[in-house]
């Protein structure tokens, strides 16, 4: 089984949608005896939209139990080294000589508008086992795009 490597941040965000996730069965439950009691339910869309949410929900609670089973806490004040992993956050610049930072997180917790980006991504896989003043190739819906990284941080 593989583990889903994550901070503590991104585990913490998952296990609360978890939870509310859970607390919302019980409401599907009585929306779908509510609408049973309307009668005929070949012609009821009170009930075909109540099991139709049951279906989603049950579907995102055994994706969400899967990933928190699996979760590898990571965190990055405790990592060290000259080399890009998990949990780092890297300085880049572009073409341009203007700078990017990035933290390289796990696919849950990733938001490039933020500065994470998975792990998994194309940015993310290119920039991984990476040094300070290595260039990085990466390509992207835009094109191809060459990076050097400029600074390597834990925290």
């Amino acid at each position: 089984m593989e583990k889903v490597p994550m901070l503590a941040e991104g585990y913490e965000k998952l296990t609360a949608e978890l939870k509310i996730l859970r607390a919302e069965r019980p409401k599907i439950v009585d929306a779908i005896e509510e609408a049973r009691a309307h009668g005929d339910l070949s012609e009821n869309a009170e009930y075909h939209a109540a099991k139709e949410r049951q279906g989603q929900v049950e579907a995102q609670i055994a994706d969400l139990e899967d990933k928190v089973s699996r979760a590898q806490i990571i965190d990055p004040a405790s990592l060290s080294g000259d080399r890009i992993v998990f949990g780092a956050t890297v300085t880049v610049r572009d073409d341009d000589d203007k700078p990017q930072r990035y933290q390289i997180v796990g696919q849950p917790e990733a938001d490039v508008r933020v500065g994470r980006i998975s792990y998994d991504s194309p940015m993310g896989r290119a920039l991984i086992g990476k040094s300070v003043g290595d260039e990085v190739e990466v390509t992207v819906p835009a094109g191809d795009r060459c990076y050097l990284v400029d600074k390597i941080e834990f925290i």
